[in-house]
């Protein structure tokens, strides 16, 4: 009879540490795969903004290209006044680009005899919280 008493002494401190070190797990790993599950969508919007990104600036690339045709032909044609406002604007629908929109203006200055032109433009894509914008500048002669 002797030796059941010193394993119920022995044993009796111990119990009831199981549930609470299970509870102390659970909310650990509660707490992991939230802190997971923020960081995947802050990933994935962030990944959506910089796509929108690229496309806004293919956007304001294509226009000012576009707006330099428009400004200078190939044709040796007399091109487009750079006093007119807003020089050139364009809502594209190829893929890729559908839902981009662009806005080109232009300066001209006389230094000497030479003509330069300035032209600045402004691609956007996408609406609301995932709008992008991107303004690219050049000049040409």
């Amino acid at each position: 009879m002797f030796p059941d008493d010193v394993k119920r002494i022995a044993l009796s401190p111990q119990r009831g540490f199981g549930l609470p070190m299970a509870l102390f797990v659970i909310t650990v790993l509660a707490v992991i795969v939230t802190v997971m599950g923020s960081m995947q969508t802050t990933s994935g919007q962030s990944s959506v903004l910089h796509i929108q990104g690229e496309r806004a600036f293919y956007a304001a690339e294509s226009g000012t290209e576009a707006a330099l045709n428009v400004l200078l032909p190939p044709d040796g044609s007399p091109g487009r006044a750079c006093a007119t406002s807003p020089f050139f604007t364009a809502t594209f629908t190829a893929p890729g680009l559908r839902g981009c929109s662009v806005s080109v203006s232009c300066v001209q200055m006389t230094i000497g005899s030479e003509n330069l032109f300035t032209l600045t433009s402004q691609g956007s894509c996408g609406t609301g919280l995932d709008q992008a914008s991107r303004t690219l500048e050049v000049r040409a002669r």
